[in-house]
C-alpha cells in the first residue's frame, strides 16, 4: 500500500517504518517559528516551563510582521520580549520588517520540501506549496518544543485534490482556492492533509502554489501539500533528486478525491462574511465596492502585483476607490519597483504600505467604517476582522481587485481593456 504525501513526510521525519491516519507520532521539528502577536506568550511560558535553554537556537526563527511599526503602547511589549527571547536563548534568524512570515519562511529557505516546521499562526499551511509539513500550534505548544524539541502529531487522513487542463485568461490559482473552499465548506477539510495534484498544478508557479496552500486552513485543513517539482526545488535551493522520493502514490489511499477541468474554472468571490459563502463573479458583477485591498500573506506576491499593474496599466482608479497594495516582502517590493510595477500602479493611483500583515490583521491603515464595502485579496472576510463589524469584506484574486478598482464595481478582468 503506497501513502499520501503527509505519511511520507511525516515517515521520513519521525523514522517509523509506516503510519496511517489516527496513529501519534512524534515529530522532531526541522524549524519553528512565532511571531510578534505571540512573543510574550512564548516567552513567559517558556520560562513558566522551567526551561533555561532553547533545544536548538539555529532551528529557531522570530519574525515580526503584525505590530511594525507599533500602532499602540502594548505592542512594543511584544516586541521586547520578542528581542529577550533571542537574546537570553540565543536565536539569531530575527526578523523585522522584512515582510509577512508566511512568505519569508518559504522566500529565505527556512521552509524546505519534506521538512516538519511549526508556526503560530493559522496559515502555517501556506508552506506546502515548498512540500513542507507545516502547520500552526499555539503558543504552549510552541514554548513545549522550545524546550524539548518534539512535538507528537496525530497522522491526517488526507484529499486529493486533482486539476488538469489549462486556465482560462483573467483565472488564476486564488480562483482555484476558492473554487475548492466553496466545495468543501469551512469544515470540510478539519485535520486532513489536503494534496494537490495534476497538470495544473504541475504547472503552476510557486507563486500561485502558495496561495493555494495558504488557503487549505480555511476549511480546516492540517496541510495543504504539494509534490515537489524541479521549479519549486530551484525556489528552495535544493536538488530535485534529493526529494524525489514525496511523490505522489497511485495507491495511496485517500478518504475522498475532488477533480477539476481547469478549462471550467471561472473568477470567484467569497461574499461577505464568510470565506466558504463562494459564488462566481457573474453572480456578483456591478456591485458598489469602496476600497480595494491587495497583498497579504495569500497574494502580496510579485505575479500578484504583475497582474494588477498590467490591468491598471493606463488606466486610474475610479473616483470614489481607495486602492492599497501591501507588498509580501521587502524583495518582492524592490523586484516590483525594478520591473516597473509600483510606479504604474502608482499613477494609477494606488498607496503602498511596507511589507507587513497590513489591513488584513485589522489595526492599522485602512480599516473600514460603517457600511464600507471593501473588495480584497486576502483569505478571511470574518464580521469585522478589517474593522468596523458593520462593514463588508468580499474577497477575490488580485486580478479581479484591479478591474474592480477601475470601475469602482465588481468586475470580470476580461472587461478591462
Amino acid at each position: 500500500m503506497g501513502h499520501t504525501l503527509a505519511e511520507k513526510i511525516l515517515m521520513h521525519n519521525t523514522g517509523v517504518a509506516d503510519c496511517k491516519p489516527g496513529d501519534i507520532v512524534i515529530t522532531h521539528p526541522d524549524c519553528v517559528m512565532f511571531h510578534d502577536i505571540y512573543t510574550t506568550n512564548v516567552y513567559r511560558k517558556f520560562k513558566e516551563m522551567g526551561f533555561t535553554k532553547s533545544w536548538d537556537a539555529e532551528k529557531v526563527i522570530i519574525m515580526f510582521d503584525h505590530l511594525i511599526p507599533t500602532c499602540l503602547p502594548l505592542d512594543g511589549d511584544h516586541m521586547k520580549h520578542g528581542y529577550q527571547f533571542a537574546e537570553e536563548f540565543g536565536a539569531r534568524k530575527v526578523h523585522a520588517g522584512d515582510g509577512i512570515c508566511h512568505q519569508l519562511m518559504p522566500e529565505l529557505g527556512y521552509a524546505r520540501p519534506g521538512n516538519v516546521v511549526f508556526v503560530t499562526d493559522s496559515h502555517t499551511t501556506t508552506y506546502g506549496a515548498v512540500s513542507a509539513f507545516s502547520t500552526g500550534i499555539g503558543y504552549t505548544e510552541m514554548a513545549a518544543i522550545l524546550g524539548t524539541g518534539e512535538m507528537w502529531v496525530r497522522v491526517p487522513s488526507a484529499i486529493k485534490i486533482q486539476i488538469d487542463g489549462t486556465l482560462p485568461d483573467g483565472v488564476c490559482s486564488k480562483d482555484i482556492a476558492l473554487r475548492v473552499l466553496g466545495d468543501l465548506k469551512a469544515a470540510g477539510g478539519t485535520y486532513k492533509s489536503l494534496e494537490f495534484c495534476g497538470s495544473t498544478i504541475d504547472a503552476m508557479p510557486v507563486d500561485e502554489r502558495l496561495t493555494i496552500a495558504n488557503m487549505a486552513v480555511e476549511c480546516g485543513a492540517k496541510v495543504g501539500l504539494f509534490a515537489p517539482t524541479k521549479e519549486s526545488c530551484t525556489y528552495s535551493n535544493v536538488n530535485y533528486d534529493d526529494v524525489s522520493w514525496l511523490h505522489f502514490d497511485d495507491d495511496a489511499e485517500y478518504e475522498k478525491v475532488l477533480t477539476y477541468k481547469a478549462e471550467d474554472m471561472v473568477p470567484y468571490i467569497a461574499a461577505h462574511p464568510y470565506v466558504d459563502n463562494v459564488k462566481p463573479l457573474s453572480e456578483l458583477e456591478g456591485m458598489k465596492v469602496d476600497k480595494v485591498f491587495i497583498g497579504s500573506c495569500t497574494n502580496g506576491r510579485l505575479q500578484d502585483l504583475a497582474a494588477a499593474a498590467r490591468i491598471l496599466d493606463g488606466h486610474h482608479i475610479a473616483p470614489h476607490i481607495e486602492l492599497l497594495i501591501t507588498p509580501a516582502s521587502r524583495s518582492i517590493f524592490k523586484q516590483a519597483i525594478a520591473l516597473g510595477y509600483v510606479e504604474k500602479l502608482v499613477r494609477a493611483g494606488a498607496m503602498f504600505t511596507h511589507p507587513y500583515c497590513s489591513l488584513c490583521e485589522g489595526r492599522s491603515g485602512g480599516l473600514l467604517c460603517d457600511d464600507e464595502v471593501l473588495l480584497g485579496t486576502n483569505n478571511r472576510n470574518f464580521l469585522g476582522r478589517l474593522g468596523s463589524p458593520k462593514s463588508k469584506t468580499y474577497l477575490s484574486s488580485p486580478a479581479v481587485a484591479a478591474a474592480t478598482a477601475v470601475t469602482g464595481y465588481l468586475t470580470n478582468p476580461a472587461d478591462v481593456k
